[in-house]
């Protein structure tokens, strides 16, 4: 209903607000009146009766008039040429328009469609809330003034958008992988597994499926009964999904193998997925094989640079080679102004210093992280870190 309106319209903030008085109207009605044969329909015609007299009141240009004369001939949605069953899939890859910087496409897309809030986005893009708003304003402006026409591709014309349509799903997921939101989670898995099969020929598609497998085999391990949060190394690992490891190690295998075959590297989302597989292959947090994790981040760092990818690098290094040798890659990055809030950056000083038996470098540390940290559950972890070393 959405990308309808975009196409027809032009104008993404009339799409969206057109959209909601449709399902407002809708949430008033159909309890009373009873559910419509098509509710689709009905939904995609009162939102755009809405924009029509929107339009009609603001039609003060010729250009405006042309809008409504468009709006008006239109009874039904075009039919979808791109092959693509799933309606939140079709409108993500509808969404994440070429000609908009893979950035602004994402989050524009996430906001639109994952139902993430401009605050949530900023986090996951390590910004700050205000500069993700006025980016996704600048999204929503050029679409507008560049007249890019907001339609669902055909089906060759997939291929050119699927890397932004995998970040948005990855993204969702990393959303949902805390104790707030699983069903974010358990969505991206399901738009990932019909990518797979929309696109079988694509190692990378596979890699992310591999990788929100494994990651996702530990959600029930990853908070003790009374919901506080265990770290990797404490967790324990009878609780992982065994049947999710299991998929989600074939899938990587698969992937890999198939890079190698044509000779390519290996994208960004299968290294992770291999990263992954050390840690789900690993019968103990003592049997983890770090050098190779290690090895497998710098490859990342190459293909990814990201001041977060660099940031799990120098946790590797510092399990492979002593926590000296990560202090030494945490410290230097403490400058970088793109992890100014990322609380995850104190909180890992704070805990190689702790490891150091440095305790009051890594009191100040876990307090500077507790400053910065939102979800409830890291912070009573770190508060637990510091009552620990204050004892």
């Amino acid at each position: 209903m959405i990308a309808t309106l975009i196409r027809l319209t032009g104008d993404w903030d009339l799409a969206e607000e057109s959209a909601q008085e449709a399902l407002a109207r809708a949430l008033e009605r159909w309890p009373r009146d009873g559910i419509p044969q098509r509710p689709g329909a009905w939904l995609t015609t009162t939102a755009r009766n809405h924009a029509l007299t929107r339009l009609k009141r603001s039609a003060t240009e010729a250009a405006k008039l042309r809008d409504v004369a468009t709006l008006a001939s239109h009874d039904e949605p075009d039919a979808d040429p791109s092959g693509v069953q799933d309606d939140r899939l079709r409108l993500m890859f509808t969404c994440c328009h070429p000609a908009l910087p893979l950035e602004g496409r994402v989050a524009l897309t996430l906001r639109t469609l994952g139902g993430l809030s401009t605050a949530e986005i900023a986090r996951a893009f390590l910004v700050t809330e205000s500069t993700m708003a006025q980016r996704l304003v600048r999204t929503k402006r050029k679409i507008r003034e560049a007249g890019i026409p907001y339609r669902v591709p055909p089906a060759h014309l997939l291929p050119e958008r699927t890397t932004a349509v995998l970040g948005v799903v990855y993204l969702l997921f990393n959303e949902g992988y805390g104790p707030a939101r699983p069903d974010l989670c358990a969505e991206a898995i399901r738009l990932a597994r019909i990518l797979a099969e929309l696109m079988p020929a694509e190692p990378e598609i596979e890699g992310l499926l591999a990788l929100m497998l494994l990651q996702s085999s530990r959600r029930k391990a990853r908070l003790d009964d009374e919901g506080e949060l265990v770290t990797l190394e404490d967790q324990d690992r009878s609780r992982w999904d065994a049947g999710a490891i299991e998929e989600g190690l074939a899938l990587v295998e698969k992937a890999l193998t198939e890079t190698a075959r044509r000779r390519a590297s290996a994208g960004p989302y299968q290294l992770q997925a291999a990263i992954a597989a050390c840690h789900a292959s690993a019968p103990t947090a003592g049997a983890t094989d770090w050098p190779q994790i290690a090895a497998l981040y710098g490859e990342l760092l190459k293909r990814l640079p990201s001041p977060v990818v660099e940031l799990n690098r120098a946790v590797a290094v510092a399990m492979a080679d002593g926590p000296e040798a990560g202090l030494a890659l945490v410290t230097a990055m403490r400058e970088d102004p793109r992890l100014a809030h990322y609380h995850l950056l104190p909180a890992t000083r704070g805990d190689l210093l702790r490891r150091l038996g440095r305790r009051p470098e890594a009191i100040e540390a876990y307090q500077q992280a507790l400053e910065l940290a939102t979800d409830e559950a890291d912070r009573r972890f770190l508060a637990r870190r510091i009552s620990n070393l204050l004892d």
